[in-house]
Parts: C-alpha cells; structure tokens; sequence
C-alpha cells in the first residue's frame, strides 16, 4: 500500500445559499430536511419552477468597481464576510502566509450581461456600466483576490460544469503540496440566471416540482444558487481533505455512462488516496439531481462501492442543483455533518424507484440523537462525463 499523503486542513466553510445566509439557518434546514424553494416564473413567463433561490440582502455593489458588478460576486462577498474570522486568525499566526484564490463558476456574471444585451436590444446601446470582465469565467477569482487585498496571489477559476467548485478544492490541495502557497481560499458560486434556467429547460431536464431524487417518479432537477469557500491550510486538526478522485470517462456531452465507469473509479480513486477502506465511510452525499440516468448510474456505482448499507442523501432536494458551486456546498454539508454528528435526511414525496439498486438513504436525522461521524464523501457528476469525489475526514 502507498504512503498516505498528508491531508489538509479545511475551515469552517463559509455558506450562504436558499437554506440561509449563516451556518446555523443552514444547519436547521439542512438537518431537518426542510427545503428551500421559491416558486416563480421570472426566468420562464408562464411557468412557475422551483428555485432554490437565495432571499437574503446581499453586499451593496453601488461603491464596487463596475467590472465586479455581479450577482454572482455578491454571493461571493457574502461568504467572505462569513470568512473573515478565519482568515484573520490564520494571518496572525503566519503574518507572511503566501495566499491563492482558486474558485469555480459555470455563470459568472452571464446575469447582468443578459439585463446589458436586452437593453441592448431595445435602444441599440450598451449600459454605461456594462462591462464585458464581469462575465469572463475569470472574474470570481479576480474579484476575491482584490477584495482581500492579494494583488500577487495566484488566482485562477475553473469551470466544468457541475464539478467546478469541488475540483477548486482538489486544486487548492495540489496547491499547498506543491509548496505554492501557504493557505488557498477555495470554493465557488453560482447565481441563477436566464441562460441556464432556460438551458437546461431547452434539454427537458428541469421538474415543475420539488425535485424527487432517486424516487420512481422522479422528473428532473431544480435549479438553486450559491456560494461555499474554505480557507485551506496545511495546518493539522479539525476537519481535513483527505482524498479526492477524479475521472472523466467522455462517454457523451450531457448524459452520464450508464455503468457509472467514472464515478466508480473516481470514488475508489478518493478511498485509494486517503488510504481508507470504503468500510470506513460514515455518509455518502450523493450528486443525486433527480433525473432519470444520473440517479441510475450512481445508485449503480455506488453501489458497486460501497454496497447498500452506507448511509447516503441527496442535498439538491433541499437547495436545488447549485451547478458550479454544488461541489463546495456540499462538501461544506458534509464538514457540517462531521462536526455537528448529524446527517442530512433523503427528502422525498414518493416511493424509491426498485428498478435501481437499493441504497441505505438517511431518515429524519433532525429527529436522531448526535453521534461521532469520522469520514464523509461527497459526489460531484459533470457533462462531458467529469466525475469527482471529495473525502473529508475528521482529526480526532
């Protein structure tokens, strides 16, 4: 067997989504099963969907540079605020700490262009604060990066698709072992907008109800949006990234391999680098979006994994499917989960679909005394057949 590698430290994350704007709201929500949607047809006229829609007031941009202007990066400020604290303590302990920002983001701030290209549109001239930067992939990066005051930090934001912010934390590891930095800031956000409410409309994949993950009259995703950092360090103790798996078996564009290739290699890739047996896994996040072939394909694999008796659920039946910050956020509920010895419930409103293998899905963990979790893995599935597996581990 390889010798295990030393796992780095993570934060206390720093969330705000549609279960709140502050770890206790979420905690609430997310450990009673109570979800957090809004019905309305602002991005499709005449159908009503559910979001998971954030409603807290949000940092004012008035005083912002035009090119950080953005929904997207009011999420952002919003963690960061949350953030502060820990990044304060670490900086007094090491005053010289090299600091990198690695995000992930599908949207960006694609939002205020598409309000910038009606006007557009209508009157044949661009906004006077239009400005091209605060859609680039690259700007939630370059936006915390100048927030914090860290004109020389490597800063760079991925984006593929749904593993985007998951595959930032894998990124902030390879990091800090390549002696690059010292702490990275790591996570993502992804706010709601017209291009991909109406995307995935245009591929029939979005539900006119809550969401029913791995159920068998399950219909699609809903959408929600986020935001999820961590401060990652080398230091030792609390809650740590142990292992990360990542895959990608470029089976088709937008649907997954039905055999689940990737997802199992990328999961067994996370147990191989943590040097954990998959035994040794207290609960499982599943990706879980509710459609009808990637609850198939990861029922299979994780199945294949891990057997049926590991505790599991599905979190998008709570926020919806955050895209590029649901890797985060999710592994932000597992840090959660480990810390608080609760574990979110499976929310459904139907039976299991028996056409599938049979998981072990939480109850009503609100209702269940609190015990000791150690180890929790979260799933991340992307288009393109990108797959990656984070495992959080908690330091006794």
């Amino acid at each position: 067997m390889s010798t295990r590698l030393t796992p780095c430290r993570l934060s206390t994350p720093a969330l705000i989504c549609s279960l709140g704007s502050d770890l206790a709201s979420i905690s609430s929500a997310l450990f009673s099963g109570t979800r957090g949607f809004t019905h309305d047809d602002g991005f499709t006229p005449g159908r009503p969907l559910p979001l998971g829609r954030l409603l807290a007031d949000l940092p004012d941009t008035a005083s912002w540079p035009a090119e950080h202007r953005s929904r997207n990066n009011q999420l952002l400020a919003a963690a960061l605020e949350q953030l502060q604290p820990e990044l304060e303590a670490f900086r007094l302990r090491q005053p010289q700490a090299r600091i990198g920002v690695i995000l992930g983001t599908s949207t960006s701030g694609i939002g205020e262009t598409e309000i910038a290209l009606r006007q557009r549109l209508q009157d044949q001239s661009w906004p006077t604060d239009f400005r091209y930067q605060r859609h680039e992939i690259g700007s939630p990066a370059r936006f915390v990066a100048e927030w914090l005051q860290l004109p020389d930090a490597p800063a760079y934001t991925l984006s593929t698709a749904c593993t985007s912010s998951a595959r930032a934390l894998a990124s902030a590891y390879r990091m800090l072992a390549a002696g690059l930095c010292d702490a990275v800031i790591a996570g993502g956000a992804d706010s709601l907008c017209g291009l991909t409410v109406n995307g995935f409309a245009s591929l029939q994949a979005l539900s006119d109800e809550p969401c029913q993950p791995f159920t068998r009259d399950r219909d699609g995703i809903n959408l929600g949006e986020a935001a999820a950092l961590f401060l990652v360090t080398k230091e030792t103790g609390g809650i740590q990234l142990a292992g990360y798996g990542e895959t990608s078996d470029a089976y088709h564009i937008s649907a997954p391999h039905p055999g689940g290739e990737g997802a199992i290699a990328a999961m067994q890739a996370a147990l191989h680098m943590a040097q954990v047996p998959a035994a040794e896994i207290d609960y499982l996040n599943l990706h879980g979006t509710a459609t009808r072939q990637n609850d198939a394909m990861e029922a299979l694999a994780v199945d294949q994994v891990f057997g049926g008796a590991l505790p599991c659920s599905s979190t998008k039946a709570l926020t919806g499917h955050t895209l590029g910050a649901c890797g985060a956020l999710e592994a932000g509920f597992c840090w959660l989960s480990l810390h608080a010895g609760k574990l979110p419930p499976q929310v459904h409103d139907g039976p299991i679909d028996a056409e599938i293998p049979l998981l072990t899905y939480v109850g009503a963990a609100a209702a269940e005394p609190a015990r000791r979790y150690h180890r929790a893995m979260s799933n991340s599935f992307a288009f393109g057949g990108n797959n990656i597996a984070l495992l959080l581990e908690r330091c006794e």
